[in-house]
């Protein structure tokens, strides 16, 4: 017989409704005036808390920005993950994965460059940073299960195609050079790339 999850006490509901908030104040904030333009006061004093609060939940603004755009991004790679199961094409597939998180990191360009600077460069012992990591592994596994289709690849090759069209995706939304581009022709970009590794 399966044993009832308890419920929450009251410090743990506390805590989760502290971080909801903060969260929810660092997201507006950002996508109002970007990530650099906002200060942490601001984002404490809109989550009506404490600056000393705010930083046992997030030490700078960069593992803010990890917070809030870790559940944007992995419900884009879900989205994307989802559509592809039903498109044959292997190509077809891998852009369908990889849309919805260009489309994801362009919705503010600046925070989402921001955002991948800190996943190269942030502490990986940081939660934040360690999620979003995470976030980028699911997203190669999720690559290499379509890439592992029709006998294309082995495993291994699969997880090392699918690693090097997780960099070419990450470099594209990144690169300076792409900053003014469109959602749209990032990932016309990533698939032509895309499309000479996996040409028969």
């Amino acid at each position: 017989m399966p044993v009832a999850s308890q419920p929450l006490g009251r410090r743990e509901r506390n805590k989760q409704q502290k971080l909801d908030r903060i969260t929810a104040a660092a997201s507006e904030l950002f996508a109002e005036h970007g990530v650099e333009e906002v200060t942490t006061q601001q984002i404490a004093d809109k989550a009506d808390i404490g600056t000393g609060t705010l930083f046992l939940y997030a030490k700078t603004k960069g593992e803010l920005l990890l917070l809030v755009q870790n559940a944007h991004y992995a419900e884009a790679l879900e989205r994307g993950g989802t559509h592809a199961q039903a498109i044959p094409d292997v190509l077809d597939a891998v852009t369908a994965i990889v849309r919805p998180i260009v489309e994801c990191n362009r919705t503010q360009v600046d925070n989402g460059r921001t955002y991948l600077r800190e996943m190269v460069f942030g502490d990986p012992t940081e939660p934040h940073h360690s999620e979003a990591l995470s976030i980028v592994a699911q997203t190669e596994e999720a690559i290499a299960a379509v890439l592992g289709r029709e006998e294309l690849a082995g495993a291994g090759d699969a997880a090392t195609t699918a690693r090097i069209v997780s960099a070419i995706m990450f470099v594209s939304m990144a690169a300076s050079v792409n900053a003014a581009l469109s959602a749209e022709a990032i990932v016309q970009d990533i698939r032509t790339q895309i499309s000479l590794l996996v040409r028969r």
